[in-house]
């Protein structure tokens, strides 16, 4: 004779469904195989040893999400649509893994700017923008071994403004594409860190103004740009939602805002396919 199962009690489907709502969301970055987007690619299950993966010479971030290890690819904005090569590493076996990367047309941005120094740097100021230069790549290209969190939360409270990729003509003249994401906040505003990590740097740089770099990890860096106020110091870590300083109008800029960069593998990605979707 079969016992009979029993019926869940109205306790036991409250505890569920408490359990549900408390699951974290969805952290990884939005899969967007495209110039100037993030490839995630699906490594394989959590049970195993994690492996590690390399475009190149230059190493992947690989994070573990709901069980399973994931690789993120930042694909630069200038990479040639078509099928890019990863290589994955799990003990003395290596795997080649294709990316198709599709192309993607980034709107157009025109901007005048009333320091004309910013456009067309004399001398001594393209002296301090190479030396500038020497330090922003090497940030970029820091790769800690800390595994870093990818749930983001908007650094500044506003409106999205400029977005990722425009392609920027100042004062008629054509410049890099736009490699960050502008939050329209007036000065002053807080600036917080929108994940966990540690103060890679701090500085005055001619473009850039105030800015402010948070190391998460493993290759994924944050920057944040135009400030108005700097409250850390390099070398401190800080905590999600920490704040790092107060929104300005300094470096090259046509007013107060926060410009909030990413860069992962060494890449300026778009900061938005960090940021909780719907």
């Amino acid at each position: 004779m079969k016992t009979p199962c029993p019926v869940p009690g109205p306790a036991f489907v409250s505890m569920l469904l408490a359990l549900a709502l408390a699951a974290p969301a969805f952290a990884l970055p939005e899969n967007t195989p495209v110039p100037g987007g993030v490839a995630v690619i699906d490594l394989g299950p959590a049970s195993r040893p994690p492996p590690t993966a390399r475009r190149g010479e230059q190493s992947l971030a690989v994070v573990e999400d709901r069980g399973r290890w994931f690789a993120l690819f930042g694909i630069p904005l200038d990479t040639v649509p078509g099928e890019s090569e990863i290589s994955v590493f799990s003990g003395s076996t290596v795997t080649i893994r294709n990316v198709a990367v599709r192309g993607k047309a980034y709107p157009e941005q025109r901007l005048t700017i009333k320091d004309k120094r910013k456009v067309d740097p004399d001398p001594d100021d393209l002296s301090r923008i190479a030396r500038e230069r020497e330090i922003t790549d090497a940030i970029k290209r820091r790769f800690s071994a800390d595994m870093p969190s990818t749930d983001f939360a908007l650094p500044a409270n506003g409106p999205l403004s400029s977005r990722f990729g425009l392609r920027r003509i100042f004062n008629g003249q054509p410049r890099n594409p736009h490699a960050g994401l502008d939050v329209a906040v007036g000065a002053g505003a807080p600036v917080k860190a929108p994940a966990a990590g540690v103060v890679a740097n701090t500085g005055d740089y001619f473009f850039n103004g105030n800015t402010v770099f948070v190391d998460h990890g493993q290759g994924l860096i944050t920057a944040y740009m135009h400030l108005s106020r700097i409250d850390v110091r390099a070398g401190q870590p800080v905590k999600k939602g920490e704040t790092l300083g107060a929104v300005g109008a300094s470096g090259r800029v046509t007013g107060p805002h926060l410009h909030w960069a990413v860069i992962l593998n060494n890449t300026p990605v778009d900061p938005q396919l960090f940021l909780a979707r719907p």
